[in-house]
């Protein structure tokens, strides 16, 4: 059996690439699953598998079709709400090594809800993320003012912020050096900027790019399928299709606040142990955002997390 790469899903077809750069187009054997994940695909664009394969002859030429037997462990992976089974998940992606939440002030708004949802949900995950505030050639000084309040909130918990402008290739030689010899993944809401900064570092990819409707203000689905693409400088990048939710899948209450980080770093200073810093007495969390040392917006998405009575909540 040999051993591979997914780097390529459509869905019932999956793209293998082994280690020698051959690639083989394989279907899925019917019983594979994985123990314990309820998802509408047990193969993911990063998945390290097991296959089998024969040639097959195909208009004059040979092609390589597999059967995929086995998953490696998999060390990650990001999942959102599947689109036609609200209770099952969908994973977008696979052993990761870093994420990319691309946010925009406006053009279109990305709210600080779907921001920190996404973050938390990351770290739940063990999935580092960094944030690239893009277009920043487009904001005024109201808009500016707000991005350096967003860059000084996430910093000081511990991401890493990037203001970039794919327009202008400002903040692009940082991000690709963070990006060599690394699996990276780039999510963040349609019309963000995802397929002009990736095209931006690896024009040969030519992914697809839409205007973002000026009336409306929403950015328009480009891409049907994950995909994971070889850069030309070492790494890979999987570009994955807007994502509309995003969030909680099969966590307790209790955990919500493990994976706000400053959250959690004060919570050993509360009066009570299992405290929900919610009604609590003694509330170091609750004295903290009355400070201003957490900010109220990340406070808001914890208790919007903590109060949901769904196991899988929209982004926004």
């Amino acid at each position: 059996m040999k051993k591979g790469l997914v780097v390529k899903s459509t869905g019932s077809w999956y793209t293998v690439k082994d280690d020698e750069g051959n690639r083989y187009e394989c279907k899925i054997k019917g019983n594979l699953r994985i123990k314990g994940l309820k998802t509408t695909n047990p193969v993911a664009v990063g998945d390290r598998v097991g296959f089998e394969y024969h040639e097959k002859d195909s208009k004059d030429q040979k092609k390589l079709v597999g059967m995929i037997h086995t998953i490696d462990e998999r060390k990650n992976y990001i999942i959102r709400r599947s689109q036609n089974l609200s209770k099952q998940a969908h994973i977008i992606a696979a052993n990761i090594d870093q994420a990319f939440l691309v946010a925009t002030i406006n053009y279109p708004v990305t709210s600080t809800t779907f921001i920190d949802r996404f973050l938390a949900s990351a770290e739940a995950y063990r999935i580092p993320v960094i944030i690239l505030f893009n277009k920043t050639d487009r904001y005024n000084q109201e808009q500016t003012d707000r991005l350096h309040q967003l860059i000084d909130t996430y910093q000081s918990i511990g991401y890493v912020c990037i203001k970039i402008s794919a327009l202008l290739k400002t903040g692009l030689d940082e991000l690709q050096e963070r990006m060599k010899d690394k699996i990276s993944v780039f999510n963040g809401h349609s019309g963000v900027g995802k397929s002009t900064i990736i095209n931006t570092i690896q024009p040969t990819l030519n992914l697809k790019t839409r205007e973002i409707s000026d009336y409306h203000e929403t950015g328009k689905h480009t891409t049907t399928y994950s995909e994971l693409f070889e850069l030309d400088f070492s790494g890979y990048i999987i570009d994955t299709p807007g994502i509309k939710a995003f969030g909680m899948l099969e966590m307790e209450s209790w955990e919500i606040s493990h994976y706000f980080p400053e959250i959690f770093r004060l919570s050993e200073k509360c009066q009570y142990n299992n405290c929900s810093h919610t009604h609590e007495p003694g509330c170091a969390v609750k004295e903290a955002v009355s400070t201003g040392e957490i900010a109220e917006s990340r406070f808001i998405s914890y208790l919007g997390l903590l109060e949901s009575d769904q196991k899988y909540r929209p982004a926004y």
